[in-house]
């Protein structure tokens, strides 16, 4: 979504502090948070932080025009990290639009604990595969500490009431209670320094139908009381960690199903690794964006001149999903054409980007249709080139057109009608030899196709 139908630099904000900051978060957030949202947003995060006063929850107004200038950044790098800080679950955002102004409330969230993250599920392993196994240790041993056995000692604490005693003043007790609650009802606007200690990362996953989870299995193979909220949980962020779909996420749930009809949340992650490290060949996911990172557009800040410069940025400031849904004329994609695009992007290790022109490329050279293994080949191909940006991929695009080999019977490069190419994908004047006169047959009806296609993507601009 472009960014400046969201914020524009005189657009209002004010900070606030949902819990109240130590200065033991700043290590959490930079050696913690940092390595998975990277440095700009951990810089956003600190700016907005040091706006607000010590040990204060709210800061003054301030326009984007100072965050820019603080930053020494532009508006889109800003709003794109921010997306981050939200998504990793350290920031909140609320708007007030009026007839002639918008302001924002930007309510900075305390990170989990040490215990909450690397227990988590989801972020340690994600941090476990950024920082490899020996930092990752390290960083787990600096944030606890050697646990003293405590039974072998004898509890001597006193109670309140051993060490207090309620002594009646006055029959002005009762008048001081009344004036006290009193207090507190005007009170109303005022909210206590404080902090939650009970956070947790949300993760949703709309790809995970419960209703089918539930459809294909019966009361005795898993007990409905047995899915408790925790366990619905934890299998919402092991489905979204390793991409288990419902029907294969049924067995790895009763595997993890002990005699007592309960389900133990730690063996149903490792069932859930285990799965994966066994589709994958021994690998642990990565924590991708969902859109072409800032650092790999070639469009940012720039206005298109031409048709496939228009084509670029469109295909910079869209995810894959959203690639397949304005091709699609709205209609949702199918749960193995998702998992086509997270292999590629996860084994294969391609940017969102990226993926989108190979979409655009496949789908137009297979008559709108995805053929994993087609994708699977030249997804191979671009990530040993170590294509990395939506231009480059259009440009090898243009040099290779993959269709059948005559060595192995798979993929060899022969003339095909120019009309199947959008024109980003046609060769430069001269550099291919002239088709034969039949290949250039007009086809009305991939003509219309093509034209239908190249139209849904510019709706949403």
């Amino acid at each position: 979504m472009e960014h400046w139908k969201e914020i524009v630099p005189v657009d209002r904000y004010i900070v606030h502090a949902a819990d109240l900051l130590h200065d033991y978060d700043r290590k959490i957030v930079s050696l913690l948070y940092q390595p998975l949202i990277g440095m700009k947003a951990f810089s956003l995060y600190m700016t907005l932080w040091s706006e607000l006063e010590q040990n204060r929850l709210w800061s003054d107004e301030s326009t984007h025009y100072t965050l820019m200038a603080l930053l020494q950044t532009n508006l889109e790098e800003i709003y794109q990290e921010r997306l981050k800080l939200e998504g990793i679950g350290l920031l909140k955002t609320f708007v007030k639009t009026d007839e002639d102004s918008r302001s924002f409330i930007y309510e900075l969230q305390a990170p989990l604990s040490p215990r909450a993250f690397f227990t988590d599920g989801v972020l340690n392993v994600y941090l476990y595969n950024r920082l490899g196994k020996s930092k990752f240790f390290k960083l787990k041993q600096f944030f606890s500490d050697n646990e003293i056995d405590l039974d072998s000692y004898k509890p001597i604490t006193k109670a309140f009431s051993e060490v207090f005693e309620s002594v009646k003043v006055s029959k002005m007790i009762s008048t001081i209670s009344d004036e006290m609650n009193h207090n507190l009802e005007q009170d109303e606007n005022t909210e206590f320094m404080d902090r939650n200690e009970d956070k947790k990362l949300l993760i949703e996953n709309d790809n995970f139908n419960f209703d089918l989870f539930f459809a294909g299995i019966s009361e005795v193979m898993i007990p409905k009381k047995s899915i408790t909220p925790r366990v619905k949980e934890a299998i919402t962020k092991l489905s979204f960690l390793y991409g288990i779909d419902p029907i294969e996420m049924q067995g790895i749930v009763m595997s993890a199903l002990d005699p007592n009809e309960k389900i133990d949340i730690e063996k149903l992650r490792k069932a859930s690794r285990d799965w994966y490290q066994f589709e994958t060949g021994n690998e642990l996911p990565t924590l991708t964006e969902k859109i072409q990172p800032l650092t790999n557009q070639t469009m940012i800040n720039k206005v298109p001149q031409t048709k496939e410069e228009e084509l670029i940025q469109k295909l910079e400031r869209i995810s894959p999903k959203e690639f397949l849904i304005d091709v699609s004329g709205g209609a949702q994609p199918s749960v193995s054409e998702l998992k086509i695009i997270e292999e590629v992007m996860f084994r294969q290790n391609l940017l969102p980007g990226v993926v989108n022109v190979l979409l655009y490329y496949v789908m137009l050279k297979s008559d709108m249709r995805l053929t994993k293994s087609y994708i699977e080949t030249i997804a191979s191909n671009w990530a040993r080139l170590n294509i990395k940006t939506v231009k480059e991929a259009m440009e090898t695009a243009k040099k290779h057109n993959w269709t059948a080999d005559k060595k192995t019977n798979k993929y060899k490069r022969q003339p095909i009608r120019k009309e199947l190419l959008p024109d980003w994908l046609k060769q430069e004047e001269g550099t291919q030899a002239e088709a034969p006169k039949q290949e250039e047959t007009h086809d009305p009806s991939f003509e219309d196709k093509k034209r239908l296609f190249e139209e849904r993507l510019k709706k949403n601009k």
